[in-house]
């Protein structure tokens, strides 16, 4: 394939959805290494052991699954340099920017891996770990509404409904973060040996459970907003979808609390904070640069 095909629209829609998926993958995948207690089943860092890059058979399960998640960070790797490439080739400059945050943000990801893993899974590390690549899914998104929309199409939406969509999206990513800390205080701690954050949790579920409680009802009052102020139809859908993805989560999250967290659960769960950040980053350009602005 020529190369000046990368930038072409199709392709740039094909590699900006393959960095998406690719990076809620790395965030299940690294949460099926923290529900296995396979964290530490390579034992340092870049090396899986002192004397090796790869897993030994006497390192056993947990060895080969913090092995094959650090496998996929190649797999993501060559994806975002795809992506770039393919952005480089269109010319354009948001969009060239944006797939090299996508970019660095690998190896950067990588670098603190390691670093959580020298530091035997500090559980604040471990919390700025998944944020960052949350962070990465909200910047995939931001890519892919850019190959399409490069600025505004109609006015800009009325200050009080942009005001209430930024605030939308700041609640969800304090939801997202009480969510890293209350997962810091609980038992699934990526090793058996692993110390927690010593703080109290129950009082931090109820702190993002309260924390949630606000996240949905701004996600109800901008829905109702966009209503009264005669939007139009795709940003009235993008908060409809987020209003969806908080209520199902929030179900998954009241059901692992009550059921002493079961692991199939939990991984569910942060599948669906990966969601959240994807869909409420939708959400919020919906709404600033869709068709939500008056005639």
């Amino acid at each position: 394939m020529h190369l000046r095909r990368l930038g072409e629209r199709d392709w740039l829609r094909r590699l900006g959805w393959a960095s998406l998926v690719a990076n809620i993958g790395i965030v299940v995948t690294g949460a099926a290494v923290r529900l296995t207690a396979s964290g530490l089943g390579c034992p340092t860092w870049p090396r899986c052991t002192e004397e090796s890059f790869r897993a030994h058979g006497e390192l056993g399960l947990h060895g080969a699954i913090e092995f094959g998640n650090r496998l996929l960070t190649f797999v993501l790797a060559a994806i975002a340099i795809a992506t770039l490439v393919s952005a480089w080739q269109s010319r354009r400059r948001v969009l060239r920017r944006l797939a090299l945050v996508l970019a660095l943000g690998v190896p950067g990801q990588a670098v603190v891996g390691g670093i959580t893993v020298l530091t035997d899974l500090n559980p604040w590390l471990v919390a700025v770990h998944l944020l960052l690549s949350l962070a990465m899914i909200s910047v995939a998104v931001l890519y892919l509404w850019r190959i399409d929309r490069a600025r505004p199409e109609q006015r800009p939406a009325p200050r009080g409904l942009a005001a209430l969509a930024w605030s939308t999206y700041a609640v969800s990513w304090a939801v997202l973060y009480v969510g890293t800390v209350v997962t810091g205080s609980g038992p699934h701690a990526g090793d058996l040996d692993v110390p927690r954050n010593g703080l109290d949790p129950l009082q931090l579920s109820q702190l993002h459970a309260d924390v949630v409680f606000l996240l949905v009802g701004l996600t109800v009052g901008l829905l109702l907003a966009l209503a009264a102020t005669g939007a139009g139809r795709g940003p009235r859908r993008a908060v409809g979808v987020l209003l969806g993805v908080e209520l199902a989560q929030g179900v998954v999250g009241f059901v692992q609390y009550f059921t002493d967290l079961p692991e199939i659960l939990v991984g569910i769960h942060l599948l669906g904070a990966a969601v959240i950040a994807a869909v409420v980053t939708w959400a919020l350009l919906s709404v600033l640069e869709g068709d939500a602005q008056h005639a």
